[in-house]
């Protein structure tokens, strides 16, 4: 135990938080090793980008992960929090290469090899930056394990995965129309690009036919892409055109004859009905042209700009080329019309940029045969979505799945383990986990490895088992995997969650975890998702340097439910902070109320010595364990914080301690020694049950109260039920209802507080005036009452106040409090206030489908409620009706 003399006056985060987390890492309490004797518990935390710098959302994330890990530990379980980052190819890639141009060169320049070097030294040294960042949050995961995406054993895995799906035809290269980022330089997946709705236009044109005999009007929304035009097409139902398929028409500015083709795709009802077909750049109608056996011309390059098909538009970038190409078709007068119009526009999710289609070859995943398992295992129960709601959302996307795009036309990341023979007789493609000496075909030793890497999502899709150790059968393996609970954001769900689950199932044959637990974004106090264009976004290290650890993560779970976005407002971070100060305040009163030179495992509970007020916290205490228990394992973790605070602020702080006041002054009081036992009891229980969310007050004060270990290594409370008397609860409920009100019927007729008053308790039966008698003192000290009479009905006062509580009433001698106006306007509002309570009672309970369909307990306590209203309503305006 710590020496007390100098507890100080507050809790200084900025001082303790930093060295208590350096001494829970450095004593290995967060590692996990393979125990036989434990049942372990394992989360796979989500690897952030190593670009990556910490965010709300990553907070969030972590604070649930964390609060889930810390009370699975106490539990006893061996918990495993795996930690890693992920080498986010696109993202890094960028980095680097801005490093590059800002000293004057290009990555084409500097080659493939020194490219690589500038990436992994750019990693070494920017790499860590967020793993320590969450360091700040508390976040108690294995550091000993860390891993990343790109080192030795996670790429092992992953170059095993891809050989092995090649062998089994599962992955398979081909050319494809895709999504194409000008700025990252590469090709993206579907659930990579972002749709937002812009003011565009609608150009209408007119192609001149090529025998002269007038022209047809397309509708565009691209016009540059007119130079890459090598078709009209017409729907063959269409009677307006029928007569024109087979024509030619001349493409304006570039003149070259194109043919009228009919297809079905073409819409009856859009535009002119008459579409140019571009196949090079766009996907249907690159469909269309392999139909039709169509050219394919391309004019817009990777980067975003014309190229030397674009003739004399050579250079330009695609707005540049619009703005010209639209003022040339004016002036030819082929120009009709131009309509303003809305539509959606694909861009880049991960840096904005307006999304190119463009064909190339790519490496896709089949993805039919693996997707039917991963629906049948959470469609069965052997995962579970919590909400459950968003299985909707993960079956929707499952059971329309395209085969996955995994090929990046970048250098940093994992390369794909295909080789290509040089021999122009030959040709053949090989994927192996090592460069082959000679192609099994031909014998050639002239081979080649594909460029391209591997979209950075397939390497995190094996995240689960690659992080154990597998291909090898490992220790760890055997025993951590299965996992337990991921718990991730919503807007993920596609991107990983969907692709770990059918990972693990076909290279483990089993889940990958039981349980996904979805939250949430943290947006701004607006309710607007943050983001750099808002310029709306909130560094939680800046919220830390300013309230503290405890407090930001309090302000993160406080009155949220799984899978709701939340709003972050500052507010909620301050409220976090006085509930440190007031918790930190309680303990510090706590310790000034033990005996000198007397040990904290000396105070013991005693059952038979316990007073009132020392069973009533005891049973609350009990029941407040029972309800956070449930809770978390519902995880409803912002359920479960609340209890703690209501039970913690209210009923520990304002009314327990306030009650002990008169036993710990009395040093001659048998009863201190108890009360002194009970508060130390609670409090540590108390510390226990808050330190998964609040974890450094609470370990702080466990260190005076038990410096033998840390907070995170003792057992997790359990309710014992021979504590809890719900009666005991339910009578103090009644105590706590009646002080209050008086308190507040002195306060607004401005009563002072030395000034004693008389109080008249009138009870429906016999075992709450017994109680009321037993209460008494703390009706005295704590309401300014210096005479309580208990069901004397031969002496009441005529003229006076009346509190209404559940059982009966107490009055309140007129002349005592002195203005019996002010206790008619009171009585008039708390009439106004039940009567619309019992309207709703009774609109509820008048509703067929609640009382049918709702759980009896629930309907049972409506009508307990409505009863209660009209108990207290009668006696309110029994009361009113003496005053008038």
């Amino acid at each position: 135990m710590r020496n007390i003399d100098n507890i100080p006056s507050k809790f200084d985060f900025n001082d303790r938080e930093d060295k208590i987390y350096e001494n829970w890492e450095k004593s290995g309490y967060f590692h996990a090793e393979v125990n036989p004797d434990k049942k372990p518990f394992t989360i796979m935390m989500p690897p952030p980008n190593i670009t990556g710098q910490l965010h709300m959302g990553h907070a969030l994330d972590t604070t649930t992960q964390d609060i889930i890990i810390r009370w699975r530990r106490m539990q006893g379980y061996e918990t495993l929090w795996q930690p890693g980052t992920d080498h986010a190819s696109i993202a890094t890639e960028a980095k680097v290469v801005d490093k590059i141009r800002a000293e004057g060169k290009t990555k084409e320049e500097i080659g493939r090899e020194e490219f690589l070097k500038e990436a992994w030294a750019w990693k070494e040294k920017y790499g860590s930056k967020i793993s320590k960042q969450l360091r700040k949050l508390g976040a108690s995961t294995d550091w000993e394990r860390e891993r990343f995406t790109l080192d030795e054993g996670m790429s092992r895995a992953v170059l095993q995965v891809f050989v092995n799906l090649y062998n089994e035809g599962l992955i398979y290269r081909g050319l494809r129309m895709g999504n194409w980022c000008p700025n990252c330089v590469t090709n993206i997946s579907d659930i990579e690009v972002v749709h937002e709705e812009r003011d565009s236009s609608l150009w209408y044109i007119n192609y001149p036919l090529a025998d002269g005999s007038g022209s047809i009007q397309i509708a565009t929304t691209r016009p540059e892409t007119l130079l890459g035009d090598t078709a009209v097409a017409v729907n063959p139902n269409d009677e307006r055109y029928t007569h024109l398929i087979g024509k030619e028409v001349i493409l304006p500015i570039v003149g070259r004859k194109i043919p009228i083709v009919a297809d079905d795709y073409v819409s009856l009802d859009f535009g002119t009905g008459q579409v140019k077909i571009t196949p090079a750049h766009d996907p249907n109608d690159f469909a269309i042209g392999q139909r039709h056996d169509l050219e394919f011309i391309e004019v817009i390059d990777k980067f975003g700009n014309m190229n030397d098909k674009a003739g004399k538009y050579e250079g330009m970038s695609r707005d540049e080329c619009r703005k010209v190409i639209v003022k040339d078709l004016q002036d030819l007068g082929v120009l009709e019309k131009i309509d303003a119009i809305k539509h959606n526009v694909g861009t880049c999710q991960r840096c904005g940029t307006v999304i190119e289609s463009r064909a190339s070859v790519q490496w896709f995943v089949s993805m039919k045969e693996l997707a039917e398992p991963a629906i049948e295992v959470v469609r069965n129960g052997e995962i579970k979505f919590v909400p459950e709601h968003f299985e909707k959302t993960y079956f929707n996307w499952m059971e329309n799945i395209q085969d996955w795009s995994i090929s990046r036309q970048l250098w940093w990341g994992h390369r794909i383990p295909a080789y290509y023979c040089q021999n122009s007789d030959c040709e053949e493609t090989i994927v192996a986990m090592e460069k082959p000496a000679n192609c099994p075909k031909c014998a050639g030793t002239d081979l080649v490895q594909d460029e391209d890497t591997l979209d950075t999502w397939f390497s995190s899709a094996l995240w689960p088992f690659s992080t154990l150790g597998w291909p090898d059968e490992t220790p760890e393996l055997k025993y951590f995997y299965p996992t337990n609970t991921l718990a991730t954001g919503y807007d993920i769900i596609f991107f990983w969650v969907a692709r770990m689950i059918f990972s693990g199932l076909k290279h483990t044959g089993e889940k990958p975890f039981d349980t996904v637990l979805i939250h949430g974004i943290v947006r701004d106090a607006q309710g607007r998702k943050m983001s750099k264009s808002l310029n709306n976004g909130v560094d939680p290290l800046e919220v830390i340097a300013k309230y503290g650890t405890d407090a930001l993560r309090y302000s993160l779970i406080n009155g949220t439910a799984p899978g709701n976005d939340q709003r972050f407002q500052e507010q909620t971070v301050e409220s976090g902070r006085a509930f440190v100060t007031k918790i930190w305040n309680a303990f510090r009163f706590v310790m000034m109320n033990l005996d000198e030179g007397k040990a904290i495992n000396e105070y013991v509970l005693d059952k038979e010595l316990l007073q009132l007020e020392d069973k009533w916290i005891l049973s609350r205490l009990n029941t407040v364990i029972a309800e956070v228990n449930k809770n978390l394992e519902k995880y409803e973790l912002g359920l479960a914080l609340a209890d703690i605070y209501q039970f913690l602020w209210d009923e520990f702080c304002d009314w327990y301690i306030e009650m002990l006041k008169p036993r710990f002054a009395d040093k001659d009081n048998k009863s201190r020694e108890t009360a002194q036992a009970t508060i130390v009891y609670v409090l540590k229980t108390a510390m226990t049950l808050l330190h998964p969310f609040m974890p450094f007050v609470t370990e702080e004060i466990y260190q005076y109260l038990d410096a033998d270990k840390s907070i995170m290594l003792t057992d997790w409370p359990i309710a014992d039920t021979n504590y809890i008397d719900k009666e005991a609860e339910e009578h103090m409920s009644v105590l706590f209802d009646v002080i209050r009100q008086i308190r507040n019927i002195r306060a607004e007729n401005e009563v002072s507080n030395k000034q004693e008053i008389r109080a008249y308790a009138l009870c429906e039966n016999q075992e709450l005036a017994d109680y009321f008698n037993t209460a008494r003192s703390y009706i005295q000290r704590l309401a300014g009452v210096g005479e309580l009479h208990v069901q004397e009905e031969d002496n009441l006062p005529k003229e006076h106040f009346s509190i209404i509580f559940k059982g009966g009433q107490i009055l309140i001698p007129a002349e005592d409090i002195a203005d019996p106006e002010k206790e008619k306007l009171r009585l008039e509002q708390e009439e106004a206030k039940l009567i619309g309570e019992l309207e709703h009672s009774q609109k509820v309970l008048s509703n067929e489908s609640f009382v049918s369909r709702a759980p009896e307990a629930v309907v049972n306590k409506e009508r307990e409620k409505l009863a209660d209203v009209e108990s207290k309503l009668a006696l309110v305006q029994k009361r009113l009706q003496e005053l008038k």
